[in-house]
Protein backbone atom coordinates (compact mmCIF):
# COMPACT_ATOMS: atom_id res chain seq x y z
CA UNK A 1 0.00 0.00 0.00
CA UNK A 2 1.07 3.24 -0.57
CA UNK A 3 0.39 6.41 1.65
CA UNK A 4 0.25 9.62 0.33
CA UNK A 5 2.03 12.94 1.72
CA UNK A 6 -1.60 14.05 3.38
CA UNK A 7 -1.97 10.56 5.23
CA UNK A 8 1.66 11.09 6.50
CA UNK A 9 1.16 14.67 7.36
CA UNK A 10 -2.04 14.26 9.27
CA UNK A 11 0.01 11.48 11.40
CA UNK A 12 1.65 14.74 13.29
CA UNK A 13 -0.23 17.85 12.48
CA UNK A 14 1.34 19.66 15.65
CA UNK A 15 3.73 21.30 13.61
CA UNK A 16 0.58 23.28 12.14
CA UNK A 17 -1.59 23.93 15.06
CA UNK A 18 0.55 27.66 15.42
CA UNK A 19 0.75 28.40 11.05
CA UNK A 20 -1.47 30.61 9.04
CA UNK A 21 -2.25 27.87 6.61
CA UNK A 22 -3.77 28.33 3.19
CA UNK A 23 -4.66 25.07 0.80
CA UNK A 24 -4.42 24.38 -2.56
CA UNK A 25 -6.44 21.64 -3.46
CA UNK A 26 -9.62 19.91 -5.32
CA UNK A 27 -11.52 16.82 -5.19
CA UNK A 28 -8.22 14.65 -5.40
CA UNK A 29 -7.18 15.78 -1.77
CA UNK A 30 -8.69 13.26 0.22
CA UNK A 31 -6.85 10.89 3.01
CA UNK A 32 -6.81 6.48 1.83
CA UNK A 33 -10.21 6.56 3.19
CA UNK A 34 -11.28 9.01 0.93
CA UNK A 35 -11.83 12.05 3.79
CA UNK A 36 -11.36 15.31 2.27
CA UNK A 37 -8.23 16.95 3.67
CA UNK A 38 -9.55 20.57 4.68
CA UNK A 39 -12.22 18.09 7.05
CA UNK A 40 -9.57 16.20 8.32
CA UNK A 41 -7.21 19.11 9.00
CA UNK A 42 -10.03 20.40 10.66
CA UNK A 43 -11.02 17.80 12.87
CA UNK A 44 -7.29 18.17 14.03
CA UNK A 45 -7.54 21.73 15.24
CA UNK A 46 -6.30 23.20 12.19
CA UNK A 47 -8.33 26.28 10.70
CA UNK A 48 -7.60 26.93 7.11
CA UNK A 49 -7.49 30.98 6.16
CA UNK A 50 -9.02 30.00 2.77
CA UNK A 51 -8.95 27.17 0.01
CA UNK A 52 -7.23 27.72 -3.74
CA UNK A 53 -8.71 25.23 -6.33
CA UNK A 54 -7.49 25.05 -9.66
CA UNK A 55 -9.00 24.71 -13.39
CA UNK A 56 -11.91 23.21 -13.00
CA UNK A 57 -12.69 24.12 -9.57
CA UNK A 58 -12.63 22.19 -5.61
CA UNK A 59 -14.84 19.65 -7.11
CA UNK A 60 -14.04 19.33 -10.63
CA UNK A 61 -17.37 20.45 -11.60
CA UNK A 62 -16.51 23.00 -14.78
CA UNK A 63 -15.12 21.87 -18.29
CA UNK A 64 -11.85 22.48 -20.00
CA UNK A 65 -11.08 26.25 -20.07
CA UNK A 66 -14.10 27.61 -18.72
CA UNK A 67 -13.79 30.38 -15.91
CA UNK A 68 -14.30 29.10 -12.70
CA UNK A 69 -16.59 31.52 -10.67
CA UNK A 70 -19.21 30.19 -8.21
CA UNK A 71 -18.07 26.71 -6.18
CA UNK A 72 -19.52 24.37 -3.65
CA UNK A 73 -19.02 25.43 -0.61
CA UNK A 74 -16.64 23.43 1.89
CA UNK A 75 -17.09 25.17 4.64
CA UNK A 76 -13.91 27.98 3.58
CA UNK A 77 -13.66 30.43 0.87
CA UNK A 78 -12.30 28.83 -2.25
CA UNK A 79 -10.78 30.95 -4.44
CA UNK A 80 -10.20 30.30 -8.12
CA UNK A 81 -6.84 30.34 -9.46
CA UNK A 82 -8.35 29.70 -12.97
CA UNK A 83 -10.90 33.09 -14.48
CA UNK A 84 -11.37 35.02 -17.34
CA UNK A 85 -7.69 35.72 -18.41
CA UNK A 86 -4.29 35.10 -17.84
CA UNK A 87 -3.78 36.98 -14.63
CA UNK A 88 -6.10 35.07 -12.89
CA UNK A 89 -3.94 32.34 -12.58
CA UNK A 90 -1.45 33.98 -10.00
CA UNK A 91 -3.47 34.63 -6.41
CA UNK A 92 -4.14 38.35 -6.06
CA UNK A 93 -1.20 39.68 -3.29
CA UNK A 94 -4.23 40.09 -0.77
CA UNK A 95 -4.76 36.72 -0.43
CA UNK A 96 -0.98 35.68 0.76
CA UNK A 97 -0.65 38.70 3.12
CA UNK A 98 -2.24 36.59 6.20
CA UNK A 99 -0.76 33.16 5.35
CA UNK A 100 2.63 31.89 6.33
CA UNK A 101 2.10 28.50 4.63
CA UNK A 102 0.59 27.08 1.78
CA UNK A 103 -0.08 23.05 0.97
CA UNK A 104 -0.41 21.88 -1.81
CA UNK A 105 -2.14 18.50 -2.80
CA UNK A 106 -3.63 17.26 -6.18
CA UNK A 107 -3.43 14.45 -7.78
CA UNK A 108 -1.51 15.30 -10.75
CA UNK A 109 -1.71 12.76 -13.97
CA UNK A 110 1.94 12.75 -15.22
CA UNK A 111 1.63 15.01 -18.09
CA UNK A 112 3.14 18.68 -18.32
CA UNK A 113 0.02 19.61 -20.29
CA UNK A 114 -1.90 19.44 -17.01
CA UNK A 115 -3.01 22.15 -15.88
CA UNK A 116 -2.50 21.79 -12.01
CA UNK A 117 1.40 21.28 -11.87
CA UNK A 118 1.82 24.56 -13.32
CA UNK A 119 -0.72 26.22 -10.84
CA UNK A 120 1.90 24.68 -8.49
CA UNK A 121 4.64 26.51 -10.38
CA UNK A 122 2.49 29.54 -10.96
CA UNK A 123 2.64 29.93 -7.21
CA UNK A 124 5.64 29.39 -6.26
CA UNK A 125 6.46 32.31 -8.63
CA UNK A 126 3.42 34.50 -6.73
CA UNK A 127 5.45 33.62 -3.16
CA UNK A 128 9.20 34.49 -4.81
CA UNK A 129 10.67 35.92 -1.77
CA UNK A 130 8.28 36.15 0.84
CA UNK A 131 7.47 35.22 4.48
CA UNK A 132 5.85 32.03 2.84
CA UNK A 133 6.70 28.37 3.24
CA UNK A 134 5.37 25.83 0.35
CA UNK A 135 4.52 22.72 1.84
CA UNK A 136 3.70 20.21 -1.26
CA UNK A 137 2.01 16.79 0.35
CA UNK A 138 3.37 14.42 -3.12
CA UNK A 139 1.12 11.63 -4.52
CA UNK A 140 2.22 9.16 -7.08
CA UNK A 141 2.55 9.95 -10.75
CA UNK A 142 -0.19 7.25 -12.29
CA UNK A 143 2.25 6.78 -15.33
CA UNK A 144 5.45 5.71 -13.14
CA UNK A 145 8.30 7.25 -12.46
CA UNK A 146 10.75 6.02 -15.19
CA UNK A 147 9.72 6.43 -18.78
CA UNK A 148 9.98 10.24 -20.18
CA UNK A 149 8.76 10.70 -23.36
CA UNK A 150 8.62 13.81 -25.72
CA UNK A 151 10.44 17.33 -26.84
CA UNK A 152 11.76 19.89 -24.37
CA UNK A 153 9.38 23.00 -25.06
CA UNK A 154 11.13 26.05 -26.29
CA UNK A 155 10.61 29.46 -23.64
CA UNK A 156 9.30 31.31 -26.72
CA UNK A 157 6.05 29.30 -26.27
CA UNK A 158 5.66 29.08 -22.65
CA UNK A 159 2.22 28.79 -21.68
CA UNK A 160 -0.18 27.27 -19.32
CA UNK A 161 0.49 24.34 -20.79
CA UNK A 162 4.03 24.59 -21.14
CA UNK A 163 5.35 26.11 -17.83
CA UNK A 164 8.18 23.31 -16.38
CA UNK A 165 10.85 22.54 -18.60
CA UNK A 166 9.98 18.94 -19.36
CA UNK A 167 8.60 16.82 -21.62
CA UNK A 168 4.93 16.08 -22.41
CA UNK A 169 5.62 13.04 -20.30
CA UNK A 170 7.94 13.96 -17.40
CA UNK A 171 7.77 10.60 -15.25
CA UNK A 172 7.66 12.58 -12.09
CA UNK A 173 5.90 14.02 -8.80
CA UNK A 174 4.65 16.99 -7.80
CA UNK A 175 7.19 16.99 -5.15
CA UNK A 176 9.57 16.27 -7.47
CA UNK A 177 8.56 18.81 -10.19
CA UNK A 178 8.82 21.43 -7.78
CA UNK A 179 12.26 21.08 -6.83
CA UNK A 180 13.07 20.77 -9.96
CA UNK A 181 11.08 24.21 -10.87
CA UNK A 182 12.48 25.88 -7.51
CA UNK A 183 15.86 25.38 -9.13
CA UNK A 184 15.47 26.04 -12.59
CA UNK A 185 13.89 29.23 -11.79
CA UNK A 186 16.26 30.13 -8.80
CA UNK A 187 13.02 31.23 -6.59
CA UNK A 188 13.88 32.21 -3.16
CA UNK A 189 11.39 29.92 -1.62
CA UNK A 190 10.69 27.91 1.59
CA UNK A 191 9.79 24.43 -0.51
CA UNK A 192 9.39 21.57 1.76
CA UNK A 193 8.20 17.84 0.16
CA UNK A 194 5.80 15.55 2.46
CA UNK A 195 7.08 12.51 0.85
CA UNK A 196 4.98 9.62 0.15
CA UNK A 197 5.79 6.20 1.86
CA UNK A 198 5.39 2.71 -0.42
CA UNK A 199 5.75 4.38 -4.10
CA UNK A 200 8.65 2.87 -6.33
CA UNK A 201 9.25 4.22 -9.37
CA UNK A 202 8.10 1.31 -11.92
CA UNK A 203 4.33 1.31 -10.20
CA UNK A 204 1.51 2.60 -12.07
CA UNK A 205 -1.53 3.55 -10.28
CA UNK A 206 -3.02 0.34 -10.30
CA UNK A 207 -0.74 -0.87 -8.04
CA UNK A 208 -0.45 1.37 -5.31
CA UNK A 209 -3.77 0.51 -4.13
CA UNK A 210 -4.83 3.85 -3.75
CA UNK A 211 -8.86 4.65 -5.25
CA UNK A 212 -8.92 6.74 -8.36
CA UNK A 213 -10.45 10.10 -7.46
CA UNK A 214 -11.80 12.08 -10.49
CA UNK A 215 -9.44 14.66 -10.78
CA UNK A 216 -10.73 16.59 -14.01
CA UNK A 217 -14.05 15.93 -16.21
CA UNK A 218 -12.57 14.68 -18.77
CA UNK A 219 -10.04 12.18 -16.90
CA UNK A 220 -12.30 9.59 -15.83
CA UNK A 221 -9.97 6.81 -15.20
CA UNK A 222 -6.40 5.31 -15.07
CA UNK A 223 -6.23 4.26 -18.47
CA UNK A 224 -7.39 7.72 -19.39
CA UNK A 225 -3.97 8.83 -18.02
CA UNK A 226 -2.37 6.69 -19.69
CA UNK A 227 -3.45 7.85 -22.97
CA UNK A 228 -3.23 11.77 -21.98
CA UNK A 229 0.39 13.07 -22.68
CA UNK A 230 -0.12 12.15 -26.44
CA UNK A 231 -3.75 12.31 -27.11
CA UNK A 232 -4.10 15.83 -25.23
CA UNK A 233 -2.33 16.87 -28.43
CA UNK A 234 -5.73 16.48 -30.32
CA UNK A 235 -7.02 19.63 -28.26
CA UNK A 236 -4.94 21.44 -31.35
CA UNK A 237 -6.89 19.73 -34.59
CA UNK A 238 -10.22 20.00 -35.78
CA UNK A 239 -10.61 16.36 -34.30
CA UNK A 240 -12.62 15.14 -31.63
CA UNK A 241 -10.12 14.23 -29.04
CA UNK A 242 -13.64 12.18 -27.12
CA UNK A 243 -15.22 15.34 -24.92
CA UNK A 244 -19.29 14.88 -24.90
CA UNK A 245 -18.40 10.92 -24.73
CA UNK A 246 -17.70 8.74 -21.92
CA UNK A 247 -14.08 7.74 -23.02
CA UNK A 248 -12.24 11.04 -23.51
CA UNK A 249 -8.86 10.58 -25.14
CA UNK A 250 -9.30 6.70 -25.98
CA UNK A 251 -10.55 7.40 -28.84
CA UNK A 252 -10.56 10.44 -31.87
CA UNK A 253 -12.79 11.36 -34.55
CA UNK A 254 -14.10 13.21 -37.27
CA UNK A 255 -16.30 13.17 -39.50
CA UNK A 256 -13.95 13.48 -42.67
CA UNK A 257 -12.13 10.44 -41.02
CA UNK A 258 -12.96 7.22 -42.68
CA UNK A 259 -12.57 5.06 -39.63
CA UNK A 260 -10.94 1.43 -41.82
CA UNK A 261 -8.57 3.73 -43.82
CA UNK A 262 -7.14 5.05 -40.80
CA UNK A 263 -6.41 1.94 -38.97
CA UNK A 264 -5.12 0.29 -41.78
CA UNK A 265 -2.51 3.05 -42.08
CA UNK A 266 -1.83 2.71 -38.40
CA UNK A 267 -1.29 -0.85 -38.94
CA UNK A 268 1.58 -0.50 -41.42
CA UNK A 269 3.70 1.41 -38.47
CA UNK A 270 6.07 0.23 -35.56
CA UNK A 271 4.05 0.84 -32.77
CA UNK A 272 4.31 -1.17 -29.76
CA UNK A 273 1.56 -1.65 -26.83
CA UNK A 274 -1.43 -0.35 -28.46
CA UNK A 275 -4.00 -1.98 -30.77
CA UNK A 276 -6.32 0.45 -33.22
CA UNK A 277 -9.56 0.09 -34.06
CA UNK A 278 -12.02 1.95 -36.18
CA UNK A 279 -14.89 3.53 -34.74
CA UNK A 280 -17.93 5.68 -35.38
CA UNK A 281 -18.79 8.17 -31.81
CA UNK A 282 -21.65 11.00 -30.96
CA UNK A 283 -20.23 13.45 -28.77
CA UNK A 284 -22.80 15.31 -27.11
CA UNK A 285 -20.74 18.14 -26.52
CA UNK A 286 -17.95 19.99 -27.71
CA UNK A 287 -16.65 19.38 -31.19
CA UNK A 288 -19.09 18.03 -33.72
CA UNK A 289 -21.40 18.51 -30.81
CA UNK A 290 -24.39 15.75 -31.93
CA UNK A 291 -22.91 14.48 -34.84
CA UNK A 292 -21.66 10.86 -36.05
CA UNK A 293 -17.72 11.02 -36.96
CA UNK A 294 -15.82 8.26 -37.54
CA UNK A 295 -12.02 7.68 -36.18
CA UNK A 296 -10.22 5.30 -34.32
CA UNK A 297 -9.94 3.78 -30.71
CA UNK A 298 -7.02 2.99 -28.80
CA UNK A 299 -6.97 -0.23 -26.91
CA UNK A 300 -3.35 -0.43 -24.73
CA UNK A 301 -2.12 -3.86 -24.69
CA UNK A 302 1.09 -3.31 -22.72
CA UNK A 303 1.12 -0.26 -20.35
CA UNK A 304 5.22 -0.86 -19.64
CA UNK A 305 5.83 -0.40 -23.69
CA UNK A 306 2.97 1.61 -25.00
CA UNK A 307 4.39 5.39 -25.77
CA UNK A 308 1.54 7.76 -25.67
CA UNK A 309 3.39 10.67 -27.24
CA UNK A 310 4.62 9.14 -29.79
CA UNK A 311 1.04 6.78 -30.72
CA UNK A 312 -0.82 10.38 -30.84
CA UNK A 313 2.13 11.66 -33.14
CA UNK A 314 1.74 8.65 -35.28
CA UNK A 315 -2.04 9.22 -35.64
CA UNK A 316 -1.97 12.79 -36.32
CA UNK A 317 0.81 12.26 -39.36
CA UNK A 318 -1.19 9.30 -40.65
CA UNK A 319 -4.69 11.70 -40.56
CA UNK A 320 -2.68 14.37 -42.56
CA UNK A 321 -1.17 11.83 -45.00
CA UNK A 322 -4.88 10.49 -45.73
CA UNK A 323 -6.96 13.78 -45.53
CA UNK A 324 -3.86 16.90 -45.86
CA UNK A 325 -7.11 19.33 -47.38
CA UNK A 326 -9.39 18.28 -44.04
CA UNK A 327 -7.44 18.28 -41.34
CA UNK A 328 -6.42 21.50 -39.85
CA UNK A 329 -4.36 23.04 -37.21
CA UNK A 330 -6.51 25.03 -34.67
CA UNK A 331 -5.83 28.79 -34.04
CA UNK A 332 -7.61 30.13 -31.73
CA UNK A 333 -7.01 31.25 -28.43
CA UNK A 334 -5.78 28.85 -26.41
CA UNK A 335 -5.47 28.80 -22.65
CA UNK A 336 -5.06 32.47 -22.61
CA UNK A 337 -2.54 31.97 -25.73
CA UNK A 338 -3.13 33.65 -28.94
CA UNK A 339 0.25 33.67 -30.32
CA UNK A 340 1.26 30.00 -31.39
CA UNK A 341 -1.53 27.27 -32.45
CA UNK A 342 -2.72 25.40 -30.24
CA UNK A 343 -0.44 22.03 -31.28
CA UNK A 344 2.42 24.33 -31.22
CA UNK A 345 1.74 24.91 -27.40
CA UNK A 346 1.60 21.39 -26.39
CA UNK A 347 4.32 20.39 -28.30
CA UNK A 348 6.11 23.46 -27.27
CA UNK A 349 7.47 24.64 -30.32
CA UNK A 350 6.63 24.64 -34.07
CA UNK A 351 8.73 21.85 -34.94
CA UNK A 352 6.35 19.12 -34.80
CA UNK A 353 3.57 20.84 -37.07
CA UNK A 354 6.23 21.83 -39.32
CA UNK A 355 7.53 18.45 -40.14
CA UNK A 356 4.25 16.75 -40.28
CA UNK A 357 2.71 19.54 -43.15
CA UNK A 358 6.22 19.09 -45.12
CA UNK A 359 5.16 14.73 -45.32
CA UNK A 360 8.65 13.84 -43.10
CA UNK A 361 8.23 10.16 -42.92
CA UNK A 362 7.16 9.03 -39.28
CA UNK A 363 10.31 7.58 -38.87
CA UNK A 364 12.02 10.65 -39.26
CA UNK A 365 9.63 12.54 -37.00
CA UNK A 366 9.57 9.63 -34.21
CA UNK A 367 13.47 10.59 -33.47
CA UNK A 368 13.28 14.44 -33.42
CA UNK A 369 12.65 14.25 -29.87
CA UNK A 370 14.80 11.42 -28.57
CA UNK A 371 18.04 14.15 -27.91
CA UNK A 372 15.40 15.89 -25.58
CA UNK A 373 14.68 12.75 -23.73
CA UNK A 374 18.19 11.53 -23.33
CA UNK A 375 19.23 15.27 -22.32
CA UNK A 376 16.29 15.47 -19.59
CA UNK A 377 16.70 12.14 -18.11
CA UNK A 378 19.72 13.02 -16.01
CA UNK A 379 18.05 16.29 -15.06
CA UNK A 380 14.98 14.07 -13.62
CA UNK A 381 17.57 11.91 -12.13
CA UNK A 382 19.02 14.74 -9.92
CA UNK A 383 15.53 15.54 -8.19
CA UNK A 384 14.37 11.70 -7.83
CA UNK A 385 12.88 10.88 -3.87
CA UNK A 386 11.80 7.69 -4.45
CA UNK A 387 13.66 4.14 -6.43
Amino acid sequence: MVFNGLDILLRDTDQLKKRSIALIANQTSVTLDLKYSWLELQKQGITLKRIFSPEHGLFSTEQDQAAVTLQPAAGYDVISLYGNSADSLLPDTSFLQDIDLVLFDIQDIGSRYYTYINTLALFMEAVHGLDIEMLVLDRPNPLGGQAVEGPLPDTAFRSFVGVLPVPPRHGMTAGELARLYLDHMKLDVNLRVVPMQGWKRPMHFPQTGIQWVVPSPNMPTWETALVYPGMCLFEGLNVSEGRGTTTPFLHVGAPFIEPDACATELAKLDIEGVLFRPVYFKPSFHKYKDEVVGGIFLHVTDPDLFRPFTTAVALTTVLHALYPEKLRFLREVYEFNDLHPAFDLLYGSATLRGMIESRHPFTDIRESWRADERAFLPVKKKYHMYR
